[in-house]
């Protein structure tokens, strides 16, 4: 448990809600006022936001909160529970799934306490239509050379939108399956031909885990253009938790990163996020 921060806080002053607040009422707050859900992604890798609620009362108190959302769209809880202090703040993720079967258009996200009720409308659209801010691999399909089965690393998390390394081995971030086998590879298919000229990638960097011990230290970034892959971009030598590649314009179908070796150990590769402009 942890409390949210004081952005999710401010977040929950501006989204509507319902029912006046009294001694011994619990806040429900939600860490965005709208929830984007894409269509057609790979159900391993749905869309989160961050969830939580507030005790506005005096003295501790049992708390819950319950967690709605329209069909067919599923949520990963469905409720929130804690023992809450006076005026402690409970947050959680919660990940929102988008079934096969399901159109486009604003679905409807609660989060009940007895008191009070916050919603948050969850936009589900197709990913052409995503504000990817020029990142063309946002939410595409992502395909790698090796994955853990009983691990939560998926290929699909470096396309997720999420650099941080905050989520690692809670589904935030690929993982190779393959210890001191070299090279692997991930790829992104962009749907259709794009030109690109840069590629940042984001590997494993936190106080607990340093880029400069565990994070990916030298790779290869390949363009498939016209069917074959040629290599437009080589990081050498790598310490840092991000590194950017520039590279002469192409017109390309997909991007794949070839990794040759990690820092320290030499043993995996650790990947939060791959972004192609």
């Amino acid at each position: 448990m942890r409390h949210l921060t004081a952005a999710l806080a401010m977040a929950a002053l501006v989204i509507a809600t319902t029912g006046a607040a009294r001694p011994g009422d619990v806040t429900p707050i939600a860490g965005a006022d709208r929830l984007i859900a894409p269509l057609g992604v790979d159900p391993a890798c749905p869309a989160k936001i961050e969830i939580g609620m507030r005790s506005d009362a005096k003295k501790p108190q049992y708390a819950t909160m319950n967690v709605e959302i329209d069909p067919p769209l599923t949520a990963s809880r469905s409720m929130l529970t804690s023992y809450l202090p006076p005026g402690y703040e409970l947050g959680a993720k919660l990940l929102v799934a988008v079934p096969p079967g399901a159109t486009e258009g604003e679905y409807g996200l609660r989060l009940r306490t007895p008191a009070r009720t916050l919603s948050v409308p969850v936009e589900v659209v197709p990913v052409d239509r995503l504000d990817n801010g020029g990142n063309v691999a946002l939410r595409r399909p992502v395909t790698a050379s090796s994955q853990h089965v009983n691990a939560n690393y998926p290929p699909c998390s470096i396309a997720d939108g999420d650099r941080s390394s905050n989520g690692w081995a809670g589904g935030n971030g690929w993982n190779d399956a393959t210890g001191r086998a070299w090279p692997d590879t991930v790829a992104i298919a962009l749907g259709g031909t794009r030109q690109v000229s840069r590629v940042d990638l984001y590997t494993l960097d936190t106080e607990r885990y340093p880029a400069a011990t565990f994070g990916l230290r030298d790779w290869d970034v390949q363009a498939q253009v016209g069917g074959q892959w040629q290599t437009v971009a080589q990081v050498r030598g790598n310490t840092a938790g991000n590194a950017r590649s520039d590279f002469a314009p192409v017109g390309a179908d997909a991007v794949r990163v070839v990794a040759l070796a990690s820092n320290g150990a030499n043993d995996y590769t650790r990947i939060i996020e791959v972004e192609i402009r």
